[in-house]
């Protein structure tokens, strides 16, 4: 029915019948439309804010009470990375994470904030250098709610090789690395593309570690042999590991016993260390493996402090892996809690070969374990000269960090963090010392009667 224009009643006039009809009408078209009008969606809610920033790549983290998309892309002339995030508006914290830009961060001159458009943030970021960035998103896990993860990596992937550059094996030690060495330093641009592993559509992975090319064959006869030790501080950055009554964190104690540990191996004469990570970020499981085998370490040392429900749990423990299963509970509970590092420090699983773990596992052989085994056994023998003992031999499970394939490989649980004794002797200087001195004894326990063989890598 269609409404006819009207002339207005006189004043004081009652209104008409017809009137009285449109307006019932109108009143209940209104109701009726009203609660159907959509309302606007909340904006999510910032919890926090952190950087990490570090040599290897600097990561921002967004950590929100719900899921967010976001887009971006990077503009040169001058570098900068541009990051639209839906589904948020501009914030106290998001202003807070202006000022957690630090000054000597390797990738990030400052950040910008701005409302680009209605329920859209964008962050520009103005860059010191080119970057591969990566940008995903993470559930809640552990302590934390969804998070944005923000990696800027370098576009030209450092070369862990660089990190051991600084002591020279010199003319009269048998070094399968020399000639790797000079050649990175002779040509270091070489190494600009590397090839890129796996992803998904949409993902930008990180750059790939360089794939080096084959040592040449060197005469050792009569040369002592040039050792590399390859020392994993576990955890970093958003994964802080165990924490301890008094707050010691387990990724701060065991960075600094790495160095410890360093600095021994480094004063010897035919030794020298590298560090999977040195300094306060994270490294994912395989990345650290990846890097072991890079360098063509010897050994593998992965160092943490233990956890348990209970604060009288005490001991040092070492473990190796295993491919039947664990030797006990504690140990296969060990291994899922450390191989959950992934999850908590927050692994982009659209660049993550998934195919890694498993070939590792599948190459780990017989001797490898074995080998494993008698340098945990030296390990204990000395560990238990300054701590009591958790277990007297050498536990086993399925550790990813240990799935080096041609790599002796350890796991040292040093102490008890959850144990109020013994995380204060974690904290203490002189025993984190005294623990570095007993792990570089079991290394030179273990070579001693274990003399290297050339390895595989090492014959052209």
């Amino acid at each position: 029915m269609v409404e006819r224009d009207c002339p207005p009643a006189p004043e004081g006039a009652l209104p008409s019948a017809g009137a009285t009809r449109r307006r019932l009408i109108s009143v209940a078209a209104t109701l009726l439309v009203l609660p159907v009008v959509p309302r606007l969606a909340q904006a999510a809610t910032i919890l926090a804010v952190r950087t990490w920033p570090a040599d290897e790549y600097t990561r921002v983290t967004l950590e929100l009470d719900s899921e967010l998309k976001a887009e971006q892309f990077t503009l040169e002339n001058p570098h900068r990375l541009v990051v639209d995030i839906e589904g948020l508006t501009i914030s106290a914290a998001l202003n807070d994470l202006v000022s957690k830009v630090r000054p000597d961060d390797p990738y990030i001159q400052s950040l910008r904030v701005a409302q680009n458009r209605p329920n859209v943030v964008r962050l520009v970021f103005d860059l010191k250098q080119p970057v591969a960035p990566q940008v995903f998103t993470l559930k809640p896990v552990a302590d934390y709610q969804y998070r944005l993860v923000l990696d800027l990596y370098p576009k030209i992937a450092q070369d862990p090789l660089i990190a051991i550059l600084n002591k020279s094996s010199g003319p009269d030690v048998d070094d399968p690395l020399a000639r790797i060495l000079e050649d990175i330093q002779r040509n270091p641009v070489t190494r600009a593309d590397p090839p890129e592993p796996p992803r998904v559509r949409g993902q930008q992975p990180a750059p790939a570690l360089p794939t080096p090319p084959k040592p040449p064959a060197t005469a050792s006869r009569g040369k002592p042999r040039m050792l590399t030790i390859a020392l994993d501080p576990g955890h970093g950055g958003e994964d802080p590991g165990a924490i301890g009554k008094s707050g010691l964190r387990e990724k701060d104690v065991v960075l600094r016993i790495a160095r410890r540990l360093k600095a021994l191996i480094d004063s010897q004469p035919y030794m020298r260390a590298y560090l999977t990570r040195d300094d306060d970020y994270f490294v994912p499981l395989h990345v650290r493996v990846q890097k072991a085998r890079r360098v063509h370490a010897d050994l593998f040392i992965s160092i943490h402090a233990d956890a348990w429900v209970k604060p009288t749990a005490n001991g040092s423990s070492v473990f190796a892996l295993s491919q039947r299963g664990a030797t006990s509970a504690q140990a296969r509970w060990m291994a899922d809690k450390e191989n959950a590092a992934d999850l908590i420090g927050g692994v982009n699983l659209g660049s993550h070969d998934r195919q890694v773990a498993k070939v590792l596992l599948d190459l780990s052989t017989t001797a490898q374990i074995n080998d494993s085994l008698k340098v945990g056994n030296a390990f204990l023998d000395e560990i238990k000269k300054i701590n009591r003992l958790h277990k007297n031999s050498v536990e086993q499970a399925g550790f990813a960090v240990l799935k080096a394939p041609d790599i002796p490989s350890v796991l040292v649980e040093t102490a008890f963090i959850s144990n109020p004794q013994e995380e204060a002797l974690l904290r203490s200087s002189s025993h984190q010392d005294k623990l570095a001195q007993a792990m570089m004894t079991g290394i030179q326990r273990y070579f001693t009667a274990n003399p290297p063989l050339a390895r595989l890598g090492d014959l052209s």
